[in-house]
């Protein structure tokens, strides 16, 4: 069964390489600044004479489904106008029982008024007409996603994502920004940082990295794909997401680092390495287990809590260059 959408509406031109072109519109990522953008996003596309089909879903529980439709079709190339939330959810709905529905799906990014973290990492561009302009050529790059299995209130789920496993302190602070009222976005993540730092503590955290098992007192986990974060902090600046490995930052220094770091993230992702840092590194799976339950987000969605476990997943999806 076909997903309910808001709109599609088909468009004749030039096939693409890679096949028939699907531009999914996630009008409700960037606080709703995508749908804004519709217009040019249309534009934009129709621009490059390419034969492409655009659906707008203005709710983002509908991108997975309309990803899966599209694969199911045998369909491999998806554009997402959105941000890292979109690009997940269409990534997400290239799996089926593990597997990529079709071959080597191809998934570009436009990020139309959305912020996403995942484009940083390649220095591609975060305008609607730039990010465009990539679609006619054929260069990809392949990337590796992470399979993500937390605990949920009924049991363990999994999603697939593809930048960043935020777990602890910075996964809380996640949660706590979307609990304050609309406004500005700078104001409520200021406001839920201080709020979350008055009351959070280092736990003894244990970490399996492949066949190895580690335990810190650490008060934040990061499992890293990608390199950026929350709107361009490089917290994982060792990460390169297509190596088949996946990193892992245990933050085990003073509380204070929370904050007292952020200017060297900011800048270059300076931060590491650091004696506050531990760095581990796995080819296989890393799984989070806190003496006490901790939240998770996944590029950032919160998505239950620990114990989580991730998998590497290599090269099974071609980014779009």
């Amino acid at each position: 069964m076909r997903p309910v959408v808001t709109a599609r509406s088909t468009h004749r031109g030039t096939t693409h390489p890679f096949g028939p072109l699907t531009v999914v519109v996630d009008a409700a990522a960037g606080a709703g600044g995508v749908g804004r953008r519709l217009d040019h996003v249309r534009r934009a596309v129709a621009a490059t004479g390419l034969a492409h089909e655009i659906v707008v879903a203005s709710d983002g529980d509908e991108v997975p489904g309309i990803a899966r439709a599209t694969f199911e079709a045998g369909n491999r190339f998806i554009a997402v106008a959105g941000d890292d939330r979109s690009v997940q959810d269409v990534i997400d709905g290239a799996f089926d029982d593990g597997t990529t529905i079709v071959e080597r799906p191809v998934i570009a990014v436009i990020p139309a008024g959305g912020v996403c973290d995942l484009t940083r990492s390649f220095g591609l561009p975060d305008d609607v007409d730039g990010a465009v302009s990539h679609l006619r050529d054929e260069a990809t790059y392949a990337l590796d996603v992470m399979k993500v299995s937390t605990t949920v209130d009924d049991g363990r789920a999994v999603r697939y994502g593809h930048n960043m496993v935020q777990v602890g302190f910075r996964a809380a602070v996640a949660g706590a920004t979307s609990a304050i009222a609309p406004g500005d976005g700078r104001v409520r993540r200021f406001t839920a940082f201080w709020r979350t730092y008055a009351r959070w503590r280092s736990r003894s955290v244990t970490l399996h990295v492949d066949a190895r098992s580690h335990r810190f007192a650490a008060w934040d986990v990061v499992v890293a794909n990608g390199q950026f974060v929350d709107g361009g902090q490089r917290l994982s600046p060792r990460s390169y997401p297509g190596d088949g490995v996946i990193d892992a930052l245990a933050f085990v220094g003073p509380k204070a680092d929370a904050y007292r770091m952020l200017p060297r993230i900011f800048m270059n992702g300076g931060h590491l390495p650091d004696p506050g840092v531990k760095e581990l590194r796995a080819k296989i799976r890393v799984t989070v287990e806190p003496e006490r339950p901790w939240p998770v987000v996944v590029d950032g969605r919160r998505f239950g809590s620990t114990p989580v476990t991730v998998q590497v997943v290599p090269q099974q999806v071609l980014l779009k260059l």
